[in-house]
């Protein structure tokens, strides 16, 4: 069973409202902090999910927790999608995405909502794709979740994940450890007026399941031609199932 951490430790508010929060406090950062944690790489990372995404041709996407909308930008300047959707729970991270295409010929193309992932506000088979890139974890019920994604994805569909993972190999895992134990902190100190954010995105990204434990819990869901591909050594993971 997947262990629960929250941002604040706040008995009076559940994770998704906690979440919520953390995001929209430090939405104003959160590009900028996205590439120094990362060392840059999470855009390339990025640029192999749209790549798979397009190479299916999808008519719509919906992008899951799109925070400031860099994924569903880039599918509307990459991929042939006529239709595509950017949710989140933060209305502070998606005020972010809105002012980037705000006046540009990519505002038609794409519609930003706030939205719960756990109850998604589509009809059954809306989308031939679905991603979610770091927001998986942020889940409060991940089966939950998960089943919704399912719900609304077209049979023979693409889900795409890309989530942070733990390498399993040596340096590698000891020299992650020291990273998100040692560094990170001090990255978020300095650059984010949130230290508890930065913190609970190190631990959450510790304990969430990664790996074959979590296309075991796709494949439980009912997704099919579960595949899990590491980055970078293991420090992030694309997922790719079909419905």
């Amino acid at each position: 069973m997947e262990k629960k951490v929250t941002p604040y430790k706040d008995s009076s508010l559940n994770k998704k409202k906690q979440v919520e929060q953390m995001f929209d406090t430090i939405s104003g950062n959160y590009d900028g902090l996205n590439r120094v944690i990362s060392l840059g790489s999470d855009i390339k990372w990025r640029k192999k999910v749209i790549k798979m995404v397009a190479a299916t041709n999808p008519e719509s996407i919906l992008d899951i927790a799109t925070g400031t909308g860099d994924l569903a930008i880039k599918f509307a300047t990459n991929s042939s999608a006529s239709r595509i959707v950017g949710l989140d729970l933060s209305e502070g991270m998606l005020s972010v995405a809105k002012k980037k295409v705000a006046d540009t010929k990519l505002a038609n193309k794409i519609e930003f909502i706030q939205g719960d992932s756990e109850a998604l506000p589509f009809k059954e088979n809306s989308f031939d794709a679905i991603t979610v890139s770091f927001g998986i974890r942020n889940f409060e019920d991940l089966e939950k979740g998960l089943s919704e994604i399912k719900r609304v994805l077209k049979p023979g569909g693409l889900f795409v994940i890309l989530e942070t993972s733990v390498p399993t190999k040596t340096p590698f895992k000891q020299g992650y450890y020291f990273y998100t134990k040692q560094i990170l902190p001090l990255i978020g100190k300095v650059f984010s007026k949130d230290k508890v954010a930065y913190s609970y995105l190190c631990e959450s990204a510790s304990i969430f399941p990664y790996g074959e434990k979590l296309n075991n819990i796709l494949r439980k869901i009912g997704f099919n031609e579960v595949e899990n591909k590491p980055q970078t050594f293991g420090v992030a993971t694309i997922y790719t199932a079909t419905k």
